[in-house]
């Protein structure tokens, strides 16, 4: 059965003219007339049965209807877009290229890579940290980490482990600071918490019996990882994943002052793509990860 598409260079000038918000720009960009773009872009509306822009002497501007079909066209070009750089790169089994969340990498994987190296010397490791879920599709990367509670949608995900929550913080600050005998007693002290975990210290205070407070009031950090290194300094009391700061638990360089331990809500998972076969470099990635989980 055939497609049933707008014609292409009308979408193709659409999406120029939205990008840019005028008609002279996409002009410029796709080197026509501003009377083609707007013969066009009159063409579009005409076959759609929709306005799409709203002209006025300003310039022009998107209807409702128009951006709703703004995000699906823009979508369907990056899609293509992408899928082209793909095709034009040659393939190379032996780099891999990661997007990870940033206390994930700083306070698992980049201490771990070395041991990576040595199992695997000919890969070529690639890392980026976002908190931001990957999309396959536009993103250039082979795999990722996926932190939530549900995995990675129309993705292979490898479930690593899973979030154990507890307090810590340097020893120096118990020695120094007021008697904390019961999780009530954290009220007398600076609570940090991660701007992208609010949910961590009310699961582990409910869990302690405590609702006087929550422990989002306190001193704010962008994630975890700044939270456990201002731990160390002895700005305050943190809500941590066991996994990691078990190295600075075995140092010394933090204590837990509770042994309550809290599972939290979310999980780690490796995932990669399912459309596309796995990589070596995938493949041995996965492998090593798998090694290092057994052992925690």
């Amino acid at each position: 059965m055939a497609r049933k598409l707008p014609p292409l260079n009308a979408l193709r000038t659409f999406e120029a003219a939205s990008r840019h918000s005028s008609f002279t720009s996409a002009a410029e960009e796709l080197c026509v007339s501003q009377g083609a773009i707007s013969r066009q872009v009159t063409a579009l509306e005409d076959w759609l049965k929709v306005q799409l822009f709203t002209r006025h002497a300003r310039g022009i501007e998107l209807t409702p209807k128009g951006t709703s079909f703004f995000r699906v066209v823009s979508g369907a070009f990056d899609q293509v877009e992408y899928g082209s750089r793909q095709l034009e790169q040659k393939p190379d089994d032996k780099t891999l290229r990661l997007k990870v969340p940033p206390t994930f990498a700083i306070r698992w994987l980049v201490p771990k890579l070395a041991r990576f190296h040595a199992f695997r010397p000919d890969i070529d490791v690639r890392l980026t940290t976002s908190h931001q879920a990957v999309n396959f599709n536009r993103d250039d990367v082979d795999a990722c980490i996926h932190s939530d509670m549900q995995p990675l949608p129309e993705a292979h995900c490898q479930r690593l482990f899973g979030e154990l929550l507890l307090t810590v913080c340097s020893p120096d600050l118990l020695k120094n600071g007021p008697p904390l005998r019961t999780p009530a007693d954290l009220a007398q002290y600076v609570m940090v918490c991660s701007l992208h975990r609010p949910r961590d210290w009310p699961t582990w205070l409910s869990a302690a019996g405590v609702t006087a407070f929550d422990g989002n009031n306190g001193i704010k950090l962008e994630n975890s990882a700044l939270t456990y290194q201002a731990a160390i300094d002895g700005l305050g009391v943190v809500i941590a994943q066991r996994s990691f700061v078990e190295e600075d638990l075995r140092s010394g360089r933090l204590v837990a002052p509770f042994d309550l331990q809290v599972p939290g809500d979310g999980s780690y998972f490796l995932a990669y793509p399912v459309e596309r076969p796995k990589s070596y470099g995938v493949a041995a990635f996965e492998a090593w990860l798998l090694r290092e989980v057994a052992s925690i």
